[in-house]
């Protein structure tokens, strides 16, 4: 098995971020290099001056999957799944709040639209994107 030297801080730090998070160090590791991975590996479009490509996307609230589109030049979501397929939103956030406001109305909505999608490609949080979005 291949071996990785870390400071005594890091590993430290690696054994706090696992306890936490139930994960072996290794795992917490591995989670922060598919997260990298994710943010590096943004298709771009056809021409040299298109926007990157859209990226495939999903909510799970309140027992129910939503899939969607994220579109990274302007950040749009484009919603594919569901009762709310066909609908576009500006942000994220946006989005978000719409899928929580559809299925339990009797709570805020409010949501950070960044951390509720994933992407469906690796899991990971629409987060790792969002430095290549903007």
């Amino acid at each position: 098995m291949p071996h990785v030297d870390v400071d005594e801080a890091t590993d430290k730090y690696l054994a706090f971020a696992a306890s936490i998070a139930g994960l072996t160090k290794g795992e917490v590791v591995a989670r922060l290099v598919l997260q990298a991975q994710a943010a590096t590996a943004l298709p771009l479009g056809e021409g040299d001056n298109e926007e990157p490509a859209s990226v495939r996307v999903y909510a799970d609230y309140a027992g129910h999957r939503t899939y969607a589109s994220f579109v990274p030049g302007p950040g749009r979501i484009d919603i594919t799944s569901g009762p709310l397929a066909g609908q576009s939103f500006r942000t994220p956030s946006q989005a978000a709040r719409e899928i929580v406001r559809h299925y339990n109305p009797n709570v805020s909505p409010h949501r950070n639209g960044w951390s509720f999608f994933f992407l469906a490609t690796t899991g990971a949080p629409l987060q790792s994107l969002r430095h290549r979005a903007v």
